[in-house]
């Protein structure tokens, strides 16, 4: 089976589909069609990793590339190495995904994530070196052998940027909840936040190597929502298991995700002057609540698909400052090439402590968000069961029906064999019902596909 990169990276079962000898010829690929000497490599707290990582190096070098291992660091951390050092670099992390997954992520120069087309020489050279470990050309030998080195510096480094985005002591008062996902910034998230002058309790950063995003983090807040309650704390701040995205709770334990957060940086970066072009990107899984508060405060909305890295495409393209995902994916253009959890949350306790405002009272100003309901149905071809005519004319018929008070979206999955179904509407009760409905259609429609096919 052909190996290929998702929309965020090479991603699979570690040992299972994602194995040393995988990476190593991934490393060898990406070698041969990267023009560099030298790669950057980060990695995530997975049990995993050290395994996959020391491979992918072991193939960067026996090209004859240099690898600087940074160990564990999250992943805007390796973008932002990338940058300093003008260095590709990859990532083996598989984000919020459980700790038997892991992945690897190709990032260029500039701390970017690398483009398809890159992607896809890199794929067809990867098949080649499977195929036959021996192609040309041929290994270098002696001198020319790739050496592999650490350096503790770029993480110091990154980790004092970190804090230089905010006014040191700007926060001062604040008292803050860092959930670290027993991730990639266990170990930097306190002395990223400590000169921010808040009172700062971290929680579940004692990774083990198999706890990562387990009941933790991003992906479930509940923890940290009592933890915020309990100690009677300004906000929480849960990370993913890299620390690309982050999800706030308040002081009430509700959640803050990524649109509303958005919806605050813009109001606010407009109200002074940063928001460039008075827009901000966002992808199609954004609440429609978000899409009505921008229109209120005159900023222009751009949409793409879902993905960050379509996000920073946009971004770089139009010389945009803010944009990111409902999943906490939040880029600052102007301070980095990626979504990063720390910046993002930093930056946000900066604006509760010198507003004078609650997280509450800033995320209800921000927008008001529509009931979604998200459902996920099997199917054995999710992109032709998606545009199948009697699937997309029900939609049409619902969006129609919904007209400005809500939304359909049909998404197939870039990842699993699904077509998600997304409904927003007035009421939840509302939203999914209409989501069930259109389920039901996609599974009767994808059943009779099938079948048709079968018996021809």
């Amino acid at each position: 089976m052909p190996v290929r990169f998702g929309t965020d990276g090479l991603r699979g079962v570690a040992n299972a589909e994602l194995t040393p000898e995988l990476a190593t010829a991934l490393g060898r690929a990406v070698a041969r069609c990267v023009p560099a000497t030298a790669f950057v490599i980060g990695r995530d707290t997975r049990r995993s990793g050290s395994m996959l990582s020391a491979a992918l190096a072991a193939g960067l070098a026996t090209e004859g590339a240099d690898v600087i291992d940074l160990g564990i660091l999250p992943t805007p951390g390796v973008a932002y190495a990338c940058a300093s050092t003008s260095l590709p670099g990859l990532v083996v992390s598989a984000s919020h995904n459980p700790f038997t997954d892991n992945g690897i992520k190709l990032l260029g120069v500039g701390g970017v994530k690398a483009d398809p087309q890159l992607e896809a020489e890199v794929e067809e050279q990867l098949e080649r070196i499977l195929a036959d470990p021996s192609c040309p050309p041929l290994r270098p030998l002696g001198y020319s052998v790739g050496v592999i080195s650490a350096d503790e510096e770029l993480l110091a480094s990154y980790v004092e940027s970190l804090g230089e985005s905010i006014t040191e002591g700007s926060c001062a008062g604040l008292s803050l909840v860092i959930d670290a996902a027993h991730g990639a910034a266990s170990a930097v998230c306190a002395e990223a936040f400590a000169n921010c002058g808040a009172t700062v309790t971290v929680i579940h950063a004692e990774p083990d190597g198999t706890n990562i995003n387990d009941r933790c983090g991003s992906t479930d807040v509940s923890t940290l929502a009592q933890t915020v309650i309990s100690l009677g704390a300004d906000l929480g701040l849960a990370l993913d298991g890299d620390a690309d995205r982050l999800i706030a709770v308040d002081a009430t334990g509700a959640v803050v995700d990524g649109d509303v957060m958005i919806a605050i940086f813009a109001k606010i970066m407009k109200e002074r002057g940063l928001l460039a072009g008075k827009s901000v990107v966002v992808t199609t899984m954004t609440n429609l609540g978000f899409h009505h508060a921008m229109e209120r405060e005159d900023i222009s909305v751009r949409q793409v698909d879902v993905g960050d890295r379509n996000v920073l495409r946009v971004l770089e393209a139009e010389g945009l400052a803010l944009g990111g995902e409902q999943s906490g994916h939040v880029i600052f253009r102007q301070l980095a090439t990626t979504g990063d959890g720390m910046l993002t949350g930093l930056l946000l306790s900066e604006i509760v402590a010198t507003s004078g405002r609650s997280l509450a009272e800033l995320a209800a100003a921000a927008m008001t968000k529509l009931p979604q309901v998200l459902l996920n149905v099997a199917v054995e071809d999710p992109q032709a069961a998606a545009e199948l005519p009697s699937v997309l004319a029900a939609a049409e018929e619902i969006s129609s029906a919904l007209a400005d008070s809500g939304r359909v979206l049909l998404r197939p999955s870039g990842t699993e064999a699904l077509v998600r179904v997304m409904v927003e509407a007035s009421t939840e009760p509302e939203a999914l019902q209409i989501a069930e409905r259109l389920a039901e259609v996609v599974r009767l429609a994808a059943s009779e596909a099938s079948t048709t096919t079968t018996v021809r």
